[in-house]
């Protein structure tokens, strides 16, 4: 962690406090904004990680294997970057190997490092498969993304129990048979 930046951002969140009416020399929030700061480092973490070397990290020969490879309810909690409220969900990722393969673990790794940066559940999905597309470059990939806004639950519309579900695809799962399948497996 960049101690720095740590230091900015408490100097900001205790200005913030302080402009919100409370009083920042109380015992209770006296270390609350270099606490603040070093969560938001963690949840901004992805921005100095490159998905696509993580996901390099692990390629092998695919060996022939030319089914569907999936890595299904990856938990993950990001940063709505409108409001700066939690979202968190699952995300279910599949591909169909062409020439390469990746070690399983590094699928959430990729989740991760998109997560933990300002997003959009749309545009999570999106750079998810387009990261694995352009690494791999598989016979397709298919990403579905399902989540809970706190922006819509706290405030807003207040709507408890909504969720938001977001799909891309490439290459095989065009065809309406391979998605039927990948979401039967995945159990949607």
């Amino acid at each position: 962690m960049d101690i720095q930046t740590q230091e900015a951002l408490a100097t900001h969140y205790k200005d913030i406090i302080r402009l919100l009416g409370e009083d920042t020399e109380r015992e209770g929030l006296q270390k609350t904004p270099g606490r603040v700061a070093k969560a938001m480092q963690f949840f901004t973490s992805g921005y100095n990680e490159d998905p696509e070397k993580a996901l390099a990290s692990a390629m092998f020969r695919e060996e022939g294997y030319k089914q569907m490879v999936i890595v299904k309810d990856i938990d993950f909690f990001s940063l709505c970057e409108h409001h700066l409220l939690p979202f968190f969900g699952k995300a279910h990722v599949a591909y169909i190997p062409n020439k390469y393969i990746t070690g399983l673990s590094k699928i959430p790794r990729v989740v991760d490092i998109f997560a933990r940066r300002l997003q959009i559940q749309e545009r999570m999905t999106l750079q998810i498969k387009e990261c694995i597309q352009k690494t791999l470059n598989p016979l397709g990939v298919m990403v579905v993304i399902e989540a809970q806004h706190m922006c819509m639950q706290m405030r807003g519309v207040s709507k408890q129990n909504s969720l938001s579900i977001t799909s891309d695809f490439t290459g095989f799962f065009q065809q309406a048979k391979t998605r039927e399948e990948f979401l039967n497996l995945i159990g949607k």
